[in-house]
């Protein structure tokens, strides 16, 4: 027997928690579980065992990219199955998973990075994001809430948390394409500043902003958050940016929290999270999100109670990241082709396996994510109970 075969036979006895069908490069097939396969892993060529072995997430990644391996079926289902079976090489706890990488996360890269995922181009997104352009966890009141109408009630989720009055200043770090605090003036009343990297969102924010004539009360600025100096805010809000920042900046990140929130001021952190501290694989952070890393909820509660925050609320949004992704995915298929016209299909299987990965995640409880809600000394202003979320 092929000696290469052999090893990726002993792999795949225990890749699925599910039945599954394994068909080799030589066209042998072999099913692994007692009940009728859910899908079909084709090996379409042999693959490197010592690459493999060297950095599994980077070597599956790659090959599925390359055509060297197909999934018949749905994609998603094999992918949670794959993260459901606890002996399965995708899994945190594998002990050959590589040790958490340390990026540098300086300006400079900070800026790079955030440009590698966010610059690809406004129309790319438009393909395939809701008419709001928001690319972050929605969520859903209901299952059949349609996309659009989700991330509008993620908005109007956060902005009930932030307990925000008329005339407060509101700061969003990484505002995306700006739908956050568009909506925080319009309703609330309140002078928003977003801030971020990409020099394709804050083009896009600016028009916006012009077009719905809220230049007296929305701002928007292309600037770290680090560089932020001379101005303090009564809400602070981040969805979705926190990933970016690496290990080493989360305690720096919520110290600069502290210099620019105003005493009593209100803060709302929207990341994803993991059960340990593991960070990301590497096929993520070379592909999808360079620098990026996932801190564990232990984590971000230690640093927020450092810089003597008052920890107010933590909520799991997980199964709504889950469906998010998963309407992302289908909304991606159907942009097809128009995506075709411009990205290579070894780009398109990135994304593919992009969002379908991240969904099988969030589906399996692989990783998790939180809104962090907390205050800079007492607010008693704030209701007595959370009430005020939900009416």
């Amino acid at each position: 027997m092929d000696l290469d075969k052999a090893f990726y036979k002993s792999v795949f006895k225990t890749l699925f928690s599910d039945s599954c069908t394994v068909r080799y490069w030589d066209g042998e097939e072999e099913t692994y579980g007692t009940s009728t396969s859910k899908f079909t892993f084709v090996l379409c060529e042999p693959l490197a065992k010592t690459k493999f072995m060297k950095d599994p997430s980077l070597a599956f990644g790659e090959a599925f990219m390359q055509k060297k391996i197909e999934i018949e079926g749905n994609l998603q289902e094999a992918l949670t199955s794959i993260f459901n079976s606890q002996e399965s090489f995708m899994r945190k706890s594998m002990p050959h998973k590589k040790p958490i990488q340390l990026f540098s996360n300086n300006a400079k890269a900070r800026q790079q990075n955030i440009e590698h995922h966010y610059d690809i181009g406004n129309d790319f997104y438009k393909l395939w994001l809701d008419e709001t352009m928001t690319y972050s966890c929605a969520y859903f009141k209901t299952e059949d809430d349609s996309l659009v109408i989700a991330q509008k009630n993620k908005i109007d989720h956060i902005l009930k948390k932030l307990c925000l009055s008329p005339s407060d200043s509101l700061l969003d770090i990484g505002c995306g394409w700006g739908d956050l605090i568009i909506s925080a003036a319009k309703k609330y009343q309140v002078k928003a500043l977003g801030i971020t990297l990409s020099k394709e969102q804050f083009g896009s924010v600016q028009a916006r902003i012009a077009e719905e004539q809220l230049q007296d009360s929305v701002e928007v600025q292309l600037v770290d958050y680090r560089a932020l100096a001379g101005r303090t805010f009564d809400r602070i809000v981040s969805v979705g940016m926190a990933e970016h920042l690496g290990k080493s900046n989360i305690p720096k990140y919520f110290a600069q929290i502290q210099a620019l929130l105003n005493n009593g001021g209100v803060s709302l952190l929207h990341c994803i999270t993991g059960l340990a501290e593991d960070g990301t694989n590497s096929w993520v952070n070379k592909y999808i999100f360079p620098g990026g890393y996932i801190p564990s909820v232990a984590e971000l509660v230690l640093a927020i109670s450092k810089e003597k925050f008052n920890l107010l609320d933590l909520e799991s949004l997980r199964r709504h990241y889950a469906k998010t992704l998963e309407l992302w995915a289908i909304n991606f298929e159907n942009a097809l082709p128009e995506i075709s016209k411009n990205k290579d299909e070894e780009f398109i299987r990135m994304w593919r396996l992009y969002l379908n990965v991240f969904a099988a995640n969030f589906r399996s409880g692989n990783i998790d994510i939180h809104q962090f809600l907390f205050t800079k000394g007492i607010n008693d202003k704030i209701p007595w109970t959370r009430d005020y979320i939900y009416q």
